[in-house]
Formats: C-alpha cells, sequence, structure tokens
C-alpha cells in the first residue's frame, strides 16, 4: 500500500516556572511569554511545563492561562459556549467528546484514502494505455500501410 502523507513528529518544549511565573524556555535558553508559549503550539510543539520548586507538572494550568490571555487580548481561542460545557461535564467527558470527534474523522478518511488508491491505479493503467496507443499509432506512421478491407495489395511491377 503507497505511503500517503507523512506523519509529523510531535518535539516536546520543556518549560520551567519559577515561582515569579517567570516560564524559562529551555531548548531555547531564555524566558518566554504566554504568547510565546501559544505559537510553539500553532507550530505543532508539544509543552511539558514543569514547577521549578516542586518538580510539578503545571502543563494544564499554564495552557489555561494561554487561553486566558488570548482572550482577554480579544483573541479568543475557544468558545464561551466550549467552555460552559466544559465546567458543566467536566475535562474527562470533553476528552472523551474530542476523542469521538477525532475517531469519526479517521473513519471518514479512510474511504477516501482507498479512493485515492484507487485513482492513482487508475491513473497508472491510463498511462499505459496512452503509451501502448502511441507506439502503435507511430508503428502505423513509420510502417507499411495497409490495404483498406476488401482490397489485395498491388505486386510491384504489375500494372492493372
Amino acid at each position: 500500500m503507497p505511503h500517503c502523507g507523512i506523519i509529523p513528529t510531535v518535539t516536546t518544549r520543556l518549560i520551567t516556572r519559577y515561582g515569579s511565573r517567570k516560564l524559562y524556555d529551555t531548548h531555547a535558553r531564555r524566558y518566554v511569554s504566554l504568547d510565546a508559549l501559544a505559537k510553539h503550539v500553532r507550530d505543532g510543539e508539544h509543552l511539558r511545563v514543569v514547577d521549578k520548586s516542586s518538580g510539578q507538572d503545571v502543563t494544564a494550568q499554564t495552557l489555561a492561562l494561554v487561553v486566558y490571555e488570548q482572550a482577554r487580548q480579544g483573541e479568543p481561542l475557544v468558545t464561551s459556549e466550549l467552555l460552559h460545557d466544559v465546567i458543566r461535564s467536566g475535562v474527562g467527558q470533553l476528552q472523551e467528546q474530542v476523542g469521538h470527534l477525532v475517531q469519526s474523522g479517521v473513519d471518514r478518511v479512510k474511504p477516501l484514502l482507498r479512493a485515492r488508491e484507487e485513482m492513482e491505479r487508475l491513473r497508472a493503467g491510463m498511462a499505459g494505455i496512452e503509451r501502448t496507443l502511441k507506439e502503435l499509432a507511430g508503428k502505423n506512421k513509420s510502417g507499411s500501410r495497409r490495404p483498406a478491407p476488401g482490397k489485395k495489395r498491388r505486386k510491384a511491377g504489375r500494372s492493372s
């Protein structure tokens, strides 16, 4: 089965949060803002934020701050209706719903991938037919002419 696409690798960027709430990017070796973290996530990177003093993973809290900061700046990443649903249902149920959405998306893509593969096979077959037709057309131009059906060829040197 042909490979239809490249699966991107997700890199994890380690961020250290200090007691002063400053965020230090250990990869870039500099302090970063919440906006910078948002850009890394949009670029496909995975973040892991660790509290310097306790060693506790505070990624979820930090990403929530990113969402809050974006909304405060007038660029909400999520709708208020989604936030209401998260609060009402809890994060576990939201994760389950997102899982179902992702799975249904994957289920819709599979037939499209099969159709794409079939189209590739058909194109390859058509290209083969076209090559054969061109070869036959080239032989007819360079070779002797065939007589029309029902007529016999004249032999050289004879007159009728």
